[in-house]
């Protein structure tokens, strides 16, 4: 197996969530005074995304997969780690996405935490990395359990990192929603744990298919199923479970909105992807009917996300309740359950990964060009006030929308060519097309209002612009060539993201 997929690939899985963690153990250790623990943290996000890398190199031309056994001991004791194309892609990305939204977030973060208490942020963006990749790589459906609660503690602590009232109120309720959300994997564990005997995924899926072929134990399968698609859909904020994401993500700190609405959303669905593929087989989740419901779930989110967004005057907010929409647009495509369907929503989880960090990056240079005032009203003009952001704002805006040649396209073009091949073509294709209309009837006036300079700009909005830091421009630079390769050359992604769907099961 070394031989096949080199040495150095074979170790990646284990080696990126260990430096993550081992990042999280040493940042308190480290000069508290100084920004050791954020250039630690940016290292490490580096090194895991280069080897990541070049894992998805290793692996995207054969389209083969690996398992990885935890200390070399067997099933049933034995934990383990798998990876493929698929996985490796998610990797990179996450790492890309997380380290842009630390680097073009730097001067807020400075603002909005305490000195004294800010390697404690590093600490949790260190376990929430770590907590992602093992929701990748994990074969082991407990360890998938317990990195689910690793990544509650953390996101819910870079919520509250910002202290204030809001953010307060914003973490206990996103903390009491993870929790319920929790409970019902948990259970969902033990149901599963008590049919089949087993923890690892293969040998749960063959003990499925058996149970399933001989007619025995289906209730119990079906509330199994449910409990975990429903646990994992409050924490992927599925509408209507996604009520807390709007004050968690429009309320955190710059860096915590991106990282929370672009990759802490993700990780979950992705879980819940490779349950389905790798635990109970697409054919068992279509006999059981769980599709039909995340399809009706999807297309719900679509509409209700975007009339919520419609209604704010709140950037920020209006940027958390569209992810509530884009959600929904990645359970269309694993509600059609085929493959196409599956592998479109795999391309806008990138894409949302990519934009929506983007979009909370702009719109906090915005801010903070505005007096740090978020409402709508306040941001006009604000374009000319900071042109890195603008940029970066219209550009997010195109590609939500799905305007050609912008990342966005790509993946509703995926989910729209998707639809044509499942039987729920035409609710597809509505819920496309009217989503889409929402999403342009609020985002085309937000962009219109920072590009409409003031008649008479406030005294305190005249004064000098701040310059731009030099992180702030690379990461946004960096955004905006992702948003337009995405856009541009989608093909060898989705095959990408193919062939490592087609080893995922």
């Amino acid at each position: 197996m070394t031989e096949m997929v080199g040495a150095l690939a074979y170790n990646v899985p284990f080696f990126s969530i260990f430096l993550a963690l081992l990042a999280a153990i040493a940042a308190p250790l480290l000069p508290r005074a100084s920004r050791a623990a954020e250039r630690m943290t940016l290292a490490v996000i580096l090194l895991v995304g280069a080897m990541s890398a070049h894992l998805l190199a290793d692996l995207a031309a054969t389209g083969r997969s690996f398992t990885f056994m935890m200390g070399h001991f067997p099933a049933p004791w034995g934990n383990e780690l798998r990876a493929g194309p698929l996985e490796a892609l998610l990797a990179l990305v996450f790492c890309v996405s997380m380290g842009l939204s630390l680097l073009g977030n730097t001067g807020s973060t400075e603002e909005d935490i305490s000195k004294e208490r800010r390697y404690l942020y590093f600490v949790m963006i260190n376990l929430l990395l770590s907590s992602l990749l093992a929701l990748v790589y994990t074969n082991d459906i407990f360890t998938a359990y317990v990195f689910i609660e690793i990544n509650t503690i953390a996101a819910c602590a870079i919520v509250a990192a910002k202290d204030c009232s809001e953010t307060i109120r914003a973490a206990l309720r996103y903390l009491v929603m993870s929790l319920v959300g929790s409970g019902l994997v948990l259970i969902s564990i033990c149901l599963i744990y008590d049919l089949t005997g087993h923890l690892l995924m293969q040998h749960m899926h063959a003990s499925i298919a058996e149970l399933i072929s001989a007619g025995r134990h289906t209730r119990s399968l079906t509330v199994s199923l449910v409990l975990m698609t429903v646990g994992l859909a409050i924490k992927s904020a599925l509408y209507p479970f996604g009520s807390w994401l709007p004050d968690a993500h429009g309320n955190a700190t710059n860096a915590s909105s991106a990282i929370l609405s672009g990759l802490v959303l993700k990780g979950h669905i992705f879980l819940i992807v490779k349950i389905f593929y790798r635990v109970f087989g697409t054919d068992a989740v279509r006999l059981l009917h769980i599709d039909s419901v995340l399809l009706i779930f999807g297309l719900a989110a679509m509409i209700m996300g975007s009339l919520n967004a419609l209604r704010q005057t709140n950037l920020k907010r209006m940027i958390a309740w569209s992810s509530v929409a884009q959600v929904g647009y990645i359970f269309l495509g694993i509600g059609l359950n085929t493959a196409v369907g599956v592998a479109a929503a795999c391309l806008h989880i990138i894409v949302h990964a990519i934009v929506k960090p983007m979009l909370f990056t702009a719109a906090g240079g915005l801010i903070s060009a505005s007096m740090h005032n978020k409402e709508l009203h306040a941001l006009k003009g604000a374009f000319y006030r900071n042109r890195w952001a603008g940029v970066g704002l219209i550009s997010g805006v195109c590609s939500m929308i799905g305007i050609p040649t912008f990342a966005g396209f790509a993946s509703k073009l995926s989910l729209a060519l998707a639809s044509f091949e499942s039987p729920a073509i035409l609710q597809g294709l509505l819920a496309l097309a009217l989503s889409t209309l929402l999403n342009a009837l609020y985002y085309v006036p937000a962009a219109i209002t920072i590009l409409t300079p003031q008649a008479q700009a406030a005294p305190s909005l005249r004064a000098p612009k701040p310059a731009h830091s030099l992180s702030y421009s690379v990461a946004m630079t960096a955004f905006l060539a992702l948003n337009f390769f995405l856009g541009l050359f989608y093909n060898p992604v989705m095959r990408v993201i193919e062939r490592g769907l087609s080893v995922l099961g």
